[in-house]
């Protein structure tokens, strides 16, 4: 069930004493099937939002190895564990937002951004254990 009927549910209950459950749960179905490729939904927030914490995972547990393998300071042991645990939550994320989409591409539930969150947090986890694993190796 989307978010979105989630809270339309919540608000009908809500408003039902006031008598206005009607006009919003109707709004928030002609809302619903107005969808296109721009429009930034609950599920594309999530899914991109997990995307770009995968990202900067990715991105820090590069540093961290280049710093493991040349042996700089402590060898990028706080980056590397930065890495993996933004790299797993980035997997369960979009993991996460796969496992309860209700249609393919371009429908408004963020399956390519939980997708590429699913690939880029598998890289940043891999970075950051490898990395992890050189600095104590180093130290």
């Amino acid at each position: 069930m989307p978010v979105r009927h989630l809270l339309a549910a919540a608000a009908a209950a809500f408003l039902g004493g006031i008598g206005l459950a009607a006009p919003a749960a109707a709004h928030v179905s002609v809302e619903s099937a107005a969808v296109d490729a721009y429009t930034l939904t609950a599920a594309r927030f999530w899914a991109t939002s997990a995307a770009l914490l995968g990202l900067a995972g990715a991105v820090i547990g590069w540093r961290a190895l280049a710093r493991s393998i040349r042996r700089i300071g402590n060898g990028g042991r706080k980056g590397a564990i930065v890495a993996l645990v933004s790299g797993l939550i980035a997997v369960v994320g979009g993991a996460l937002n796969l496992a309860v989409a209700d249609g393919g591409p371009g429908t408004g539930n963020g399956v390519v951004g939980g997708a590429l969150a699913l690939v880029v947090g598998l890289i940043a986890a891999v970075l950051g254990r490898l990395a992890l694993t050189r600095s104590r190796r180093t130290g």
